[in-house]
């Protein structure tokens, strides 16, 4: 399952997110779909260890560098820093965040990428936009995660849900892609990957009435792994 939640207080997604409304309607959507892995973008530190305590995720968090800045979330402060986070059914062993090389923009680019006790890993990344400033970073960015989730897949099993801001995938070779190219709300930007030993995968977008991105389901078989 992937959300982007507009949760820094900031943008101007923020009036429709009505928090606390958004981080309740986050909760009830894994509550119902119950996935097995949770990827979140435009999310605050302490927002989403309350939707993990309450759907019983485990957790890890990646911190955004905003105007040189960690940035705080508000309206209401308190909620801890900006940034992206998975969730995970499986224990998280092993956790990787790092900045992309290529950047644009007044917001610092990165990836987050966690290995389950399953052997599985769960990735995600919010690129930057299409615009005229960003959009070469967007077209480096999108490289650098091609090369990144190869690489991790030459290891394990991996899966990737994100906020992309393009419609052509980033997904390496031999890798499915899946969009919310259906959905309501900015139509095809976020994406779903996956490798090789995540069969039959199919797509359905959820309407999220507190943000700007609808959420974007995807259920796959995991096959015997190599």
């Amino acid at each position: 399952m992937q959300m982007n939640l507009c949760l820094s207080g900031l943008a101007g997604c923020y009036g429709k997110a009505a928090y606390p409304a958004v981080v309740e309607e986050a909760v009830a959507r894994i509550r119902t779909a119950r996935p097995d892995a949770v990827t979140f973008n435009e999310t605050c530190r302490n927002d989403v260890a309350l939707i993990a305590g309450r759907t019983g995720y485990f957790l890890r968090f990646s911190r955004v560098i905003y105007l040189g800045e960690r940035l705080r979330c508000v309206q209401p402060d308190g909620r801890g820093l900006f940034g992206h986070a998975v969730l995970t059914k499986a224990a998280i062993e092993n956790t990787d965040s790092q900045d992309f090389e290529a950047q644009a923009g007044i917001e610092r680019r990165r990836w987050l990428c966690v290995t389950t006790r399953v052997d599985v890993d769960v990735c995600t990344a919010h690129l930057n936009t299409r615009t005229t400033i960003e959009v070469a970073g967007n077209d480096a960015q999108c490289a650098e995660l091609t090369a990144l989730l190869a690489r991790r897949a030459a290891a394990r099993t991996v899966i990737f849900g994100g906020d992309v801001n393009r419609h052509p995938s980033c997904a390496p070779d031999g890798f499915w892609t899946r969009t919310d190219g259906s959905a309501g709300q900015a139509p095809g930007l976020q994406h779903v990957y996956g490798s090789g030993p995540l069969r039959s995968p199919s797509a359905e977008v959820v309407s999220a009435t507190h943000s700007d991105h609808d959420v974007l389901l995807v259920r796959v078989h995991l096959t015997a792994q190599r």
